[in-house]
Order: structure tokens, then sequence, then C-alpha cells
């Protein structure tokens, strides 16, 4: 049954981490879930021979995502893991983590990029239908990594769930300074994950956030950001259904910001005298974009 799955899975672990000569290991189609997950994943932060591992048909979600991703950012050894986060198996494909970590999309995240062991200032992952759970993997990554720069998710799938793992993540991260999220189906939730995350954040400057769906609610969550914020100096909230009563709150942190020189607020549906308010709020050296 499942308890005795995991209570058995639970003591495989304990011997993995120990494990000084298995290097290939095939997992598929146990049953891990979640739990299993977080076994593995505490397995694999203190293995230091295992270099292949098949998690695929497992049915691993969020949590267990996160437990694995967790544990990518200690191990060393791992250089290929195959494990469909809650896809379809066929979508599933074998990569390699000198380069790449296998995504549930079948895409393969740059994992060594993200984690700053291969450095590099710059991640372009637009439109390649990642999901909430990829993001798990992804902030778990970006979260200790001093070098890079600039993160472009735009056009995926992240939703409100990977908007608050990205939002967690900012407030660890103290290197990225451009975040680019535009068109990723997030709501008002999403919007206040990553508003608490630029409360506390010190190095973001440039955020893209249009073309999602943030709405009233979203924009004010934003513009209490705004209150405290003074890193972000670029903001795109383009596209997002704001109206005249969330321009009202963006325009009274804009009274107390005196860091922002260019936000974006057009294709919103705001009326002539919102419009008005919000460039009587700004000073003269604001780009403001209506």
């Amino acid at each position: 049954d499942h308890g005795r799955n995991q209570d058995g899975l639970r003591l495989f672990c304990i011997g993995l981490q120990k494990n000084t000569t298995l290097t290939d290991l095939c997992l598929r189609n146990n049953g891990i879930g979640d739990e299993g997950a977080q076994h593995i994943g505490e397995a694999l932060k203190s293995n230091t021979v295992l270099t292949t591992l098949n998690l695929r048909d497992n049915k691993i979600g969020p949590e267990g995502a996160k437990s694995i991703g967790d544990a990518l950012k200690i191990s060393k050894a791992l250089t290929t893991l195959m494990c469909a986060l809650g896809s379809p198996p066929s979508q599933v494909q074998m990569c390699s983590l000198s380069c790449h970590c296998l995504l549930c999309s079948g895409h393969a995240l740059p994992i060594l990029e993200l984690k700053g062991v291969s450095p590099v200032e710059t991640i372009e992952w637009q439109s390649k239908r990642l999901t909430h759970l990829s993001c798990i993997i992804i902030a778990s990554c970006i979260s200790s990594n001093l070098v890079l720069k600039s993160l472009n998710l735009n056009y995926n799938e992240i939703g409100n769930e990977g908007a608050q793992h990205i939002g967690e993540a900012l407030k660890i991260n103290d290197a990225l300074t451009t975040l680019n999220l535009m068109s990723n189906g997030i709501g008002a939730k999403g919007a206040q994950h990553i508003g608490e995350g630029l409360q506390i954040n010190k190095a973001l400057t440039t955020l893209n956030l249009a073309w999602n769906s943030i709405h009233n609610q979203g924009a004010q969550h934003i513009g209490k950001a705004l209150k405290s914020n003074m890193a972000l100096t670029t903001l795109d909230l383009g596209g997002n259904e704001i109206g005249d009563e969330s321009a009202q709150h963006i325009g009274e942190a804009l009274k107390k910001n005196t860091v922002l020189t260019t936000l974006s607020i057009r294709n919103n549906e705001l009326n002539d005298a919102a419009k008005e308010a919000l460039k009587a709020a700004v000073c003269t050296e604001v780009d403001l974009q209506l």
C-alpha cells in the first residue's frame, strides 16, 4: 500500500545518502508522489556519486518539484534527470544537467546557469509553455544566484502559483536587475506575491508585468510595493484591465516613490480624469506612458 511504499522509499533514500557506488538509478512508475520526492531530494543533497536518475511517471506535483529543486541547488554529482512533473510521459525527454534539467513541458531548463554554477548574466526562456511547476525549480535556483542579471520568462503559463515562487525568490535574490513576466496568466493574487517580493528586494530595476490579468486589486498590491521599493526604475503594467480607482492608488504611491523613471500603463481602462491624475502625481522626469 501507499504507506508501506513510502516507508520503503524513505529507508532506501537513507541508504542512498551514504551510497558510494551506485551511479545510475531508475525509479520510474513507482507512485513516488510529492512525499517520496521529498525523501529523494534529501538523499540527493548528500549523495556524491549518483549521476543519472529517472523519476518519470511518478505523479510528482508542486511540493515534490520544490524538493527536487532545492536538492538541485546543492547536488554536485547529478548530471542527468528524467522527471515528468505531472505531465504526460510523451512530453518527457532526457537531457544532461551539465547544460539542462528536464522540465514538465518537454523543454529543458539551464539549471547550472540558473544556479550560477555556469555563470551567465542573461537567460531567455520565453514562449516555452513553462508552468508553475517549472517556476518552483527556477525560483529555487535563482534565489542564491549572484551572477544572473536578466531573466526573461515572457509568454509562458506560470500563473499565480508560479508568481508566488518568483515573489519568494525576489525576497532573497540581490543580483537580478531585470525580470520579464509579460503574458503569463498572472492575476491579482500573483501580483500580490510579486508586490511582497518587491517590498523587500533592493536589486531589481526593471519589471515587465504587461498583458497579464492583475486587474484593480493586483494593481493596488503593486502600488503598495512602490511606496517602499527604492530600486525599481522601470515598470510595465500595460494591458492588465486596470481601472480608475487602482490608478489612483498607483498615483499615491508615485508621490512617495522617488526612483521610478518609466511607467507604462497603456491599454488599460483609465478614463481621461484618471490619466490626468496620474500625470499630476509623477514628477516631470518620469516617462509616463498612457
